[in-house]
């Protein structure tokens, strides 16, 4: 289901990093709603506060940038070690 959102969707590197849509999907799994009538303040408020721990850390949410500043010297990108790091990020602001 997330492969699409990698590369910053479908590899175009324009939009969301692919692990910071990932971390959105994890706290949708953990807390969000199943009917439309429940409350979904508490998955908003750590969506926010993950994108905000995810932008501290890596100055963009954006995944070009990210790609670029993460970029390896034989060229590849570098994702393995955004993702790692974000996942950090996120578990951070769940554990609070």
């Amino acid at each position: 289901m997330a492969t699409p959102f990698g590369g910053g969707v479908g590899g175009t590197h324009q939009e969301l990093c692919g692990a910071l849509s990932g971390g959105m999907m994890v706290i949708g799994a953990l807390y969000g709603r199943t009917d439309s009538s429940q409350d979904d303040s508490q998955a908003y408020e750590l969506a926010k506060q993950v994108r905000e721990a995810f932008l501290a850390e890596f100055g963009h949410t954006q995944c070009d940038p990210i790609r670029e500043a993460f970029a390896k010297p034989d060229g590849s990108h570098g994702c393995d070690v955004v993702v790692a790091r974000a996942a950090r990020v996120l578990l951070g602001v769940l554990d609070q």
